[in-house]
């Protein structure tokens, strides 16, 4: 039996936001409504960007709940919620960080995953991501089975990956991923035709995240501190409301 239903595109983004800032901001975990629309919906570290309502969220988290997927928690001040797919999916720290980025951004290489994860997750290596994508991955006829690999495009050095815990076909994205991997690759430049180092080169010498790897972490971080501003406003608005009722009653008696 299947860990979890086909979720849909809502279902899933509601999810991986939960999952995010469960490990980056556990501090403001679990998350607001405001707090969640606003990790659903940010511009960065999102692939494909979303434009949610409060209605498509709060109805994908009541569909959730009912199938014991999120959890709803009166807060002293706010209605909170988190996510319960820790037992489900059998999340450890590194299988958390993965599918996290599996469901927030689709197929990923491992090397894009390494470095994208540093903030949930910091893998030592990228054998261990690839360790960590084939106990997702588990026997191919596993109805448990969480993370498949595709095919190899041309030129590429590792393959992608995608999840398969969405409604999304897919049969229909292996077959389109297989012309390119069957594609032959292009034939070398001579050594006149470019003095650039191949790829292969670059990675083996460098020794530190890129300057777009250090701008995806600074963006992170925005992220991170805009749904921190959204939770504190929250907080200020019901404070407002309770010192107004308070006031009221003072003035009445």
């Amino acid at each position: 039996m299947p860990r979890t239903r086909p979720l849909d595109a809502v279902e899933l983004r509601v999810l991986g936001a939960l999952l995010e800032k469960e490990q980056t901001t556990p501090d403001h975990y679990p998350l607001t409504i405001n707090a969640l629309i606003a990790a659903c919906n940010q511009k960065t570290n999102r692939d494909p960007v979303t434009a949610l309502t409060e209605t498509e969220v709060v109805e994908a988290l009541d569909r959730l709940r009912l199938d014991a997927l999120t959890w709803r928690s009166e807060g002293a001040r706010a209605e909170r919620w988190e996510q319960r797919l820790d037992r489900r999916w059998s999340l450890t720290p590194p299988r958390k960080a993965v599918m996290t980025l599996l469901v927030l951004r689709g197929a990923q290489t491992p090397g894009e995953l390494k470095s994208r994860a540093e903030r949930m997750h910091s893998f030592a290596s990228l054998g261990e991501v690839e360790e960590t994508l084939s106990s997702l991955a588990g026997p191919a006829d596993d109805l448990d089975t969480l993370v498949r690999e595709l095919p190899r495009g041309p030129g590429a050095r590792q393959n992608r990956w995608i999840h398969l815990v969405g409604t999304d076909d897919v049969t229909a994205m292996l077959a389109a991923a297989a012309p390119a991997a069957a594609a032959p690759a292009a034939p070398a430049p001579s050594s006149s035709a470019s003095t650039s180092p191949p790829a292969e080169a670059l990675e083996s010498v460098a020794h530190g995240p890129s300057a777009l790897e250090r701008l995806e972490t600074l963006e992170d971080s925005v992220d991170d501190l805009i749904t921190t501003v959204d939770i504190l406003r929250d907080e200020l608005d019901r404070l407002r409301s309770d010192f107004d009722a308070l006031r009221h009653r003072l003035g009445d008696d």
